[in-house]
C-alpha cells in the first residue's frame, strides 16, 4: 500500500502574522550608534519607553508622571530543562558564540529577535538580557553560562568570523557576468530513487505503472542539474550538495536503532513493536522501524549535508529545493488536490520549547549574531517575486504558529528547519508546486523539455524550466542591485 507523502503542511498563525506584513525598507528609530536595518528587514514596534517629562513651569502644580512600565517577565529555568539536545546533535562549542560579542547593538539584537527569531509568544527566552548584553546558559552539568556583549557607541565593530560573503563583499564585476565569483550550493531536497518510499516523499495515481511514480527527490535533482550550468554561465561557482539518488550520510536506518528505542522509551513506549508491517497507520509511528527510518532521512541525512556544506563547500548561499504536497481526501482517499501554491522559507520563528534544547539555542543565537538573516531575507524576497512570475502561483498561507510572515511579498516566511538552521550561511528554502495537484502531476510526468508543449489544452513551458528560471531571475535581480 502506498503511503501518502509527509506534508510540509505549511501554515501561518504566528500571531495571525498576516497582519504583520511589514514594510521592507524603513529606517530604524534607534540611536546613532545603531545600524539601520538591512534592506528587506521589517522594523518592529518601538520598545515601551517613558515619555519625556514636560519642562516644569515656575509656580505651577507638579506635572503627574506616567506609571513605570513593568519589566518583561523573568523566568528561572530548571537547569535540567536546558540540558537536552536534539537527536544526533553534538555538544555545542559555546566559545564560538562568545566570540560574537560586539557584533551587534542592543537595538539590532532586539530587532532581529522580534522580527525573525521569536515566534511571538509572550514567554521569556532561556537567557537573560540586560543593557550590556545577554547571558546564555549552556545547559552543561556545571551550570556554566556564556556572555555576549552588545556593541555600544565608540566600540570598534567586531566582524563575525565566517566563510560566506554578502553581495556587497563580492569583488567588483568590472564588466563580468553578474554572478561572477558567487559560491552557490544547490541542495535538492530529500533523496528520491529507491529511498522515496522510506522518506514518504512520493505520489502516484497509478501504482501499477512505474512510469507514473513521482518521487520528490528525483524531480528537484532534475531542477538542480538544469540550474547548475546556467548559473555557471552567469559566473557563479556552483556545487550540488547531493548529485545522485543516494544519501549523503553513510548511516542507514539500522544504525539508528538504539537511538530510536531511546526516543520511544522517553515518549512512554516501553515495549515498542519492531516493525510497522501490517499495522494500521496510527500505530506505525510507535515502532522501532518507523523511528529508525525517520532518524535516517530527516536527521542523519541533513546533518551529513550540513557537515559537507560547512566544512567542504563553504558557499555564500545555499538554495534548498523542494516540492510541496497537500493532504489526501477524506479518510485517506487518494484523490487529486485542488491546491497549488508557492512559498519560501528563511530561518526563524523559534518556539520556546525549541530554544530549551542546547544545540538549537546555540545555533539560533549563532545565526542571529552572525547576521545571516540580513542577507537571507532580501535574497528570498527577490527570488519569491521572480518565482511568482515564472510559476504564476499564489502564496501559500500558514495557519499554524510554526511560521511567521516576514516579507511584504506574502510569499516569504521564517521557520525553524534543521537544514536552514545548521547550514552556516544564508539559506533560502523553496516550496513551489503541490505535486499531488492534477496539473502539477501531469507536468512532472512530462519531464523536462525545451520550448513549449501542449499541456491540459495550453501551450506551456516545462515545469522544471519555470522552477529554474524563477531562481535565476531572482538571483540576477538581487545581485545586480547590490554589486559594484
Amino acid at each position: 500500500m502506498i503511503r501518502p507523502p509527509i506534508l510540509l503542511v505549511a501554515t501561518a498563525a504566528c500571531a495571525v502574522m498576516l497582519g504583520g506584513v511589514l514594510p521592507g525598507t524603513l529606517q530604524a528609530q534607534s540611536p546613532a550608534s545603531a545600524t539601520a536595518p538591512a534592506p528587506g528587514m521589517p522594523v518592529p514596534p518601538p520598545s515601551p519607553a517613558q515619555p519625556a517629562a514636560p519642562a516644569a513651569t515656575p509656580g505651577a502644580a507638579p506635572v503627574p508622571q506616567p506609571p513605570a512600565v513593568p519589566a518583561p517577565p523573568v523566568r528561572v529555568f530548571n537547569p535540567a530543562e536546558l540540558s537536552k539536545r536534539t537527536p544526533l546533535a553534538e555538544a555545542p562549542n559555546w566559545s564560538r558564540l562568545a566570540d560574537l560579542s560586539k557584533t551587534m547593538t542592543a537595538e539590532e539584537f532586539d530587532l532581529a529577535w522580534s522580527t525573525f527569531f521569536s515566534d511571538g509568544r509572550n514567554e521569556p527566552p532561556p537567557w537573560k538580557r540586560d543593557a550590556a548584553g545577554i547571558t546564555v546558559p549552556t545547559g552543561t552539568s556545571d551550570g556554566s553560562t556564556v556572555r555576549v556583549e552588545f556593541r555600544t557607541a565608540g566600540d570598534p565593530l567586531n566582524q563575525p568570523k565566517r566563510t560566506w560573503r554578502t553581495a556587497s563583499e563580492l569583488p567588483p564585476l568590472q564588466g563580468k557576468p553578474v554572478l561572477t565569483g558567487l559560491r552557490i550550493a544547490l541542495d535538492p531536497g530529500h533523496i528520491g530513487g529507491s529511498f522515496a518510499k522510506v522518506e514518504e516523499r512520493f505520489f502516484t495515481m497509478n501504482p501499477k505503472d512505474p512510469t507514473e511514480f513521482i518521487a520528490e527527490g528525483d524531480h528537484v535533482l532534475t531542477v538542480a542539474q538544469l540550474l547548475k550550468p546556467r548559473l555557471e554561465a552567469l559566473g557563479a561557482i556552483v556545487s550540488l550538495v547531493r548529485d545522485k539518488q543516494e544519501p549523503v550520510t553513510s548511516q542507514r536506518p539500522a544504525d539508528m536503532r538504539s537511538t530510536a528505542i531511546d526516543i520511544l522509551h522517553q515518549n512512554g513506549h516501553t515495549n515498542p513493536p519492531e516493525s510497522y508491517v501490517g499495522l494500521p497507520a496510527f500505530q506505525k509511528m510507535n515502532t522501532i522501524q518507523w523511528e529508525s527510518e525517520k532518524l535516517f532521512y530527516r536527521v542523519s541525512e541533513i546533518r551529513a549535508r550540513a557537515q559537507k556544506v560547512n566544512t567542504e563547500l563553504k558557499p555564500d548561499l545555499v538554495i534548498c529545493m523542494h516540492l510541496n504536497a497537500a493532504p489526501w481526501g477524506e479518510a485517506g482517499e487518494q484523490v487529486f488536490s485542488l491546491e497549488n501554491h508557492l512559498h519560501l522559507l528563511v530561518n526563524g520563528c523559534y518556539a520556546p520549547e525549541e530554544l530549551r534544547m542546547q544545540d538549537t539555542r546555540f545555533e539560533m543565537l549563532h545565526r542571529l549574531f552572525s547576521r545571516m538573516h540580513e542577507e537571507e531575507l532580501p535574497i528570498a524576497t527577490a527570488v519569491a517575486k521572480s518565482m511568482s512570475q515564472s510559476t504564476g502561483l499564489p502564496p501559500f498561507v500558514y495557519v499554524t504558529p510554526n511560521a511567521k510572515l516576514v516579507s511584504e511579498t506574502g510569499y516569504v516566511y521564517a521557520r525553524n528547519l534543521l537544514a536552514n538552521r545548521l547550514y552556516e550561511c544564508p539559506v533560502i528554502y523553496l516550496e513551489p508546486f503541490v505535486m499531488n495537484n492534477e496539473d502539477v502531476y501531469h507536468r512532472l510526468l512530462q519531464g523536462p523539455y525545451t520550448g513549449r508543449t501542449l499541456t491540459n489544452g495550453r501551450l506551456r513551458s516545462s515545469i522544471y524550466e519555470d522552477y529554474a528560471q524563477g531562481i535565476i531571475d531572482g538571483l540576477v535581480n538581487y545581485y545586480r542591485s547590490k554589486r559594484k
